[in-house]
């Protein structure tokens, strides 16, 4: 299985690459038409949601700057 890389965009979206399926709600696929590189958005300004169109430009601040999960509940 190849692993699928999700960036978290300073002030922006997240890129996910990779071999994904991106499915709704209700569990019906995307039509990706073959990408292997999309931008989801996360500042909810898209008019193409979930994908990101851009529209985060000068609304949206956020660092993205990694650090630790606190250990998983058991």
């Amino acid at each position: 299985m190849t692993k699928v890389k999700i960036t978290v965009n300073k002030n922006g979206s997240l890129k996910v690459e990779g071999d994904f399926e991106i499915v709704d709600s209700e569990g019906n696929a995307y039509g990706l038409m073959g990408r292997n590189v999309v931008g989801i958005c996360r500042c909810g300004l898209s008019k193409n949601k979930p994908f990101c169109d851009g529209s985060h430009k000068d609304h949206f601040d956020h660092e993205a700057i990694a650090f630790d999960l606190p250990p998983k509940k058991v």
